[in-house]
């Protein structure tokens, strides 16, 4: 029954918004009573703040096991670091968006379990980034913390945009996306 709360909950709160969408509005989507709820979390925050536990603890799995990965170069690790972060929003789509959108109404607390996750998957980018550079795979002279906010910033605004079924696939993006760092647009 979580689950199917959770469910539910992550439609509409893709559908409507966090704000808007009641716990009346997700018991009512399944049939069930606000005790049933009630039972499983102690509030419309924890169940958001369950959503985005279980994303972002979902992709750092998925994150670590490219990391550790020693048959890959450090240009085909980031490829799919990159790729993942695209087919999860594919796969997740509603939770997804729900976890990019809606993370402005969890309190403080909850910010404070979620966020050194959200920063661990950004250091492990940065750190592929270093040893990449170290290695001499990737060039010197690049602030390795900037490009990793630049290569999250390019994949965590794709659920806005990426529409699984369009022009380009997931691979096609992640790998422009990759080109773009790896040897920019400029004309040499």
């Amino acid at each position: 029954m979580k689950e199917k709360l959770t469910e539910h909950a992550v439609r509409l709160f893709d559908e409507k918004g966090f704000t808007v969408t009641s716990i009346q509005d997700i018991v009512e989507s399944i049939g069930v009573t606000k005790g049933t709820f009630y039972y499983y979390f102690s509030s419309k925050e924890e169940l958001l703040m369950d959503i985005h536990m279980r994303y972002i603890d979902g992709l750092l799995a998925k994150q670590n096991r490219v990391l550790d990965d020693e048959g890959k170069s450090y240009s085909e690790k980031l490829l799919d670091i990159v790729h993942l972060s695209i087919v999860d929003i594919k796969e997740q789509g509603a939770s997804a968006k729900v976890f990019f959108r809606e993370m402005r109404h969890l309190s403080k607390k909850s910010l404070d379990q979620i966020e050194p996750k959200r920063d661990m998957y950004r250091f492990n980018i940065e750190k592929l980034l270093k040893e990449g550079r170290k290695n001499g795979e990737f060039r010197e002279g690049f602030d390795a913390s900037i490009v990793a906010f630049g290569i999250l910033g390019m994949m965590n605004w794709s659920y806005q945009w990426y529409k699984p079924n369009g022009a380009k696939s997931d691979t096609e993006i992640a790998e422009t996306f990759v080109d773009m760092v790896l040897t920019g647009i400029e004309s040499k």
